[in-house]
């Protein structure tokens, strides 16, 4: 089974994200090539995981925890105000 991809790694500078073995930047074995795949939150930003598919990196967990995260509190939602009419006095 692959490793979970960790989603706020603390030095993604420091690991080729390329595959499951996740080599030191320079210490690249499996051969991909001889560049460091940067992880995505170094070319998207911190919420990288919000836009696109990421479904073939990501586990079922976390895709239930992003999206549970994502949903608005009942504190953050606003109750409808209904709409007044007010009468003019001439």
């Amino acid at each position: 089974m692959a490793k979970v991809f960790p989603l706020h790694p603390k030095h993604p500078e420091r690991i080729c994200w390329g595959c499951d073995k996740y080599c030191r930047a320079d210490d690249l074995q499996c051969g991909n090539g001889s560049i460091r795949i940067p992880h995505p939150c170094e070319d998207f930003g911190a919420q990288w995981y919000l836009e696109g598919d990421w479904s073939g990196l990501l586990s079922e967990t976390q895709r239930k925890q992003i999206t549970a995260s994502n949903q608005p509190s009942a504190k953050e939602i606003k109750p409808h105000k209904p709409h007044i009419k007010l009468t003019l006095k001439k």
